[in-house]
């Protein structure tokens, strides 16, 4: 693959400016954009084939595996990260405990919750690789939490659960196209790739490593899962694909044209590179409010009255508000003309009871 610079990667997305919320939604590239209006026309006029969009799918499919450092015989695609996250709560091993995380965003515990409410139980991040135990059959967890941007220890939870023989879920959402990913670290992953990856909605993948494939039953199976999925649709009789492919559900199509050149894009980027800047440009608006550098691309801010996010917005930056913290994202789209806006918005908060405190997550600045 096609090596991209991170300043011709940027030029994709000329509307970025201020734009600091890829950890809720992100913007599509020219390519994406492009990709879906010529698909409308062509489709419109009846020149399009399920064929083609099948090509489409398995481009998304390759560049997501290279991305993620995997086989494509391990990759499967999905739609919602809950339903891929429903597969792997199917294979609990009876009687085993689930650990998930404090915090973590429901479509990876809702599906434990709901299948073993009595056995799931939730720890902290930082806890959750010393909880790690005989008793533990599975841990759950977000490589990048959702509501703070804290990156898990990963070496530590990896090692921990290999010694229990419990198997490792993660969800890479909010990591995947902006943070190095390696999924061969974890038995089974989950991305959705609307967020980092900047794709429709609607198009999300799985990896399964090939030693728990087996304890994973394809639910969802239909004809997208076949051995041969021109020879898989009609029945009854069943052929499942031998690898990852068995997990695949029916594919949106228009939704995988804008995100097969999305994720092409950020597969041909030095993701290691992409990461250093975009957590660089969060330390810097960090240390532009006297605190702490974390090396993460997404920051939080306690924010309980939500007064630094309107003062965020009110400075033309789009950014979230997420369980009473500002949350602010940057990527490969952001400069230092960001920070300095951020910086500037932040800054004008100032505490009502006397008039000169800004109050954030870990620190309180005169």
């Amino acid at each position: 693959m096609v090596q991209l610079s991170l300043d011709d990667a940027r030029r994709e997305f000329p509307t970025g400016s201020g734009y600091l919320d890829a950890a809720t939604m992100g913007i599509p590239p020219l390519a994406a954009i492009e990709a879906l209006g010529e698909d409308l026309v062509l489709w419109g006029s009846g020149r399009r084939d399920p064929v083609h969009y099948s090509a489409v799918v398995e481009r998304a499919r390759g560049a997501y595996a290279h991305l993620v450092r995997a086989s494509i015989d391990d990759v499967s695609i999905g739609a919602q990260t809950s339903v891929m996250a429903a597969l792997a709560a199917d294979a609990v091993r009876a009687g085993g405990e689930v650990l998930v995380v404090d915090g973590d965003f429901t479509s990876i515990v809702y599906p434990f919750l709901v299948r073993h409410p009595e056995r799931t139980r939730s720890v902290p991040l930082h806890a959750l690789a010393a909880e790690i135990g005989p008793q533990t059959a599975m841990v759950v967890f977000s490589l990048v939490q959702s509501a703070t941007g804290e990156i898990a220890p990963v070496e530590q939870i990896r090692l921990s659960a290999e010694a229990a023989g419990a198997i490792t879920v993660c969800d890479v959402t909010q990591a995947a196209g902006v943070y190095p990913v390696v999924a061969g670290q974890w038995d089974i992953t989950v991305c959705h790739a609307y967020k980092w990856l900047c794709s429709p909605r609607g198009v999300g993948f799985m990896t399964v490593a090939p030693a728990v494939r087996d304890r994973l039953r394809p639910l969802n199976a239909g004809w997208y899962a076949g051995e041969d999925v021109w020879q898989s649709i009609y029945g009854p009789g069943m052929r499942l694909a031998e690898n990852g492919r068995r997990f695949d559900v029916s594919p949106a199509w228009q939704a995988f044209v804008g995100a097969t050149p999305a994720v092409e894009l950020f597969a041909s980027l030095d993701t290691d590179a992409l990461h250093a800047q975009a957590s660089g440009l969060a330390d810097r608006l960090l240390g532009s409010l006297d605190l702490a550098p974390r090396g993460q691309s997404i920051i939080a801010l306690d924010d309980p009255d939500a007064a630094l996010l309107a003062a965020a917005r009110a400075a033309g930056l789009t950014a979230s508000g997420r369980d009473g913290r500002l949350r602010l994202a940057f990527h490969v789209w952001n400069d230092d003309t960001d920070v300095l806006r951020a910086s500037d918005a932040l800054r004008s908060v100032r505490e009502p009871r006397d008039g000169n405190l800004v109050r954030t997550a870990t620190h309180t600045i005169e």
